[in-house]
């Protein structure tokens, strides 16, 4: 690894700052992970509003131009809270300063200036890889996660004084930041980027193309979605570019912040517990049940489910697998928010089933602990899923998932037999068809080994735990990637220039 190799990861969110998904919890343990292995590793992303009110930072210089035409810029210098990771927050009050999400606004919808707003991030992110860089740092590798960073790469490769490599990690291929072709004015892409074999998708420009097409290396969050996204089926328009560009594709499974999410440690808990002492574990559940007025009882088995309420997700799936839960005897504890008619489908469910089925609808870090303790049993019942980070945290949690084998479910458990629950590889359950009847059959394999095998439950309980989902792996991975990417960004621009 070259001596103090520096690395700009490009993000929309990062948790504690803001959180709308698994990218905000990925960011910052990966940028950890990479320090503790000698990376000198910074962070930019928007300045929002919110974000801005927690953050201790002060004004980096004065501010410039970034993009022409729009209002000047400035970066605001400080560290994450809570991780100490060097981080500059881009300092834009007609782009960020506004209620409602980062990507939303207070109704809902996409902000109409989406492409404007990150659009401004990946050009200031490629400033930091050319001359001086920013503030007194260059970066050498520009690392972009998910289609707002997608344009970074973009401007990197037509910036002839940019010489950092760059790499872009596909985390959900769905979201593609697609726009109209007029934006690119405003963004200042020149007209010989639009064509098919550059930022054009479809008569749009797109950000998820553009990190595709112009990164040096490619990284998705697990080995089965790279391969995945190469197909009809998951590549979503994408994957001819993806099998054009597989040479330089990676699939690397996510880990785990072993710092925030650790049933031994979390203070988010009632009570802590560990693999040799469950005791805290029976409390969390009691706690988990009173908080949505469910019936108290250790024998009854209690299902969770946290996350974004999405088809993708599968929360129609558990909706329609409910009704048999219930008549099961299993209890049923939901949190998560997102699209509204799941919203509204689930409340109704929640109405007609009360002291059995428990819904939050909502974010709410402290609770999404509590069901990962609480639960006896978590699903993930996806559709797709590029990496998911819940399977895993319930895993720690001592609380076996039972998921959909796709994406990086596939990679990250072990289906329970009572051979791999005996020899430690067994921590979980899997279904194969996207269908309510899959899912409920599957869970009930795994309530049924809950009721009638308790000491098969606890070494199945016991497996999940002791797993290794550190992010050490995966950021050592990552090292090689920025290596390739350094490397491939020397001889493109060597090759450009006549070989000289």
């Amino acid at each position: 690894m070259p001596l103090k190799l520096k690395v700009l990861l490009v993000v929309a969110e990062s948790w504690p700052l803001v959180k709308t998904g698994g990218l905000a919890d990925v960011v910052p343990a990966l940028a950890h992970a990479l320090i503790e292995q000698g990376y000198e590793v910074r962070l930019l992303m928007p300045g929002y509003r919110e974000t801005e009110e927690a953050f201790a930072g002060k004004a980096a210089g004065r501010s410039f131009e970034a993009l022409p035409g729009l209002d000047r810029v400035r970066l605001i210098r400080g560290r994450l809270p809570g991780y100490g990771i060097p981080t500059w927050l881009l300092h834009c009050p007609s782009l960020y300063d506004r209620p409602g999400g980062p990507y939303l606004d207070p109704q809902g919808n996409d902000w109409w200036d989406n492409s404007l707003r990150f659009g401004m991030l990946c050009k200031v992110a490629a400033l930091f890889g050319k001359g001086r860089g920013l503030d007194g740092w260059k970066a050498d590798v520009l690392h972009g996660h998910d289609w707002h960073a997608g344009l970074a790469s973009a401007y990197a490769c037509f910036d002839p004084e940019v010489t950092a490599g760059t790499v872009f990690t596909v985390h959900n291929l769905a979201y593609q930041g697609n726009f109209d072709r007029k934006v690119r004015r405003s963004l200042g892409i020149s007209s010989l980027a639009f064509h098919m074999d550059g930022l054009e998708f479809y008569g749009h420009l797109s950000f998820m193309k553009s990190g595709l097409w112009y990164s040096d290396r490619l990284t998705t969050v697990s080995p089965t979605y790279a391969r995945q996204v190469q197909t009809e089926e998951y590549g979503c328009g994408m994957d001819g570019v993806l099998r054009k560009r597989r040479e330089v594709l990676t699939g690397i499974l996510n880990g785990v912040d072993e710092s925030v999410w650790s049933p031994d440690t979390d203070p988010l808990l009632p009570a802590r517990y560990s693999a040799a002492d469950f005791t805290g574990k029976a409390r969390c559940k009691l706690e988990l049940q009173d908080r949505f007025g469910l019936a108290r009882g250790p024998d009854t088995p209690v299902i969770g489910m946290v996350g974004r309420m999405t088809a993708q997700k599968g929360w129609d799936l558990l909706a329609d697998a409910v009704p048999a839960l219930l008549a099961d005897k299993a209890q049923v504890v939901m949190v998560g928010n997102g699209d509204h008619a799941l919203e509204a489908q689930l409340t109704r469910l929640a109405a007609h089933h009360p002291g059995q089925l428990g819904l939050h609808v909502g974010y709410d870090e402290p609770l999404s602990h509590l069901v990962m303790a609480g639960s006896d049993v978590f699903t993930v019942p996806s559709r797709f899923e590029p990496s998911g980070l819940t399977q895993m945290y319930s895993q720690r949690y001592g609380t076996p998932p039972v998921v959909r084998r796709t994406g990086g479910l596939a990679d990250s458990v072990c289906q329970a037999t009572p051979a791999s629950i005996a020899d430690g590889s067994g921590t979980g359950f899997f279904f194969e068809r996207a269908d309510a009847p899959s899912l409920v059959t599957a869970l009930l394999q795994a309530t049924r080994l809950y009721r009638e095998e308790p000491a098969a439950w606890r070494r199945l309980q016991a497996n999940g735990m002791a797993h290794d989902f550190s992010w050490r792996r995966p950021a050592k991975a990552y090292g090689e990637v920025y290596e390739a990417a350094l490397e491939s960004s020397r001889l493109r621009r060597r090759a450009a220039s006549g070989g000289s």
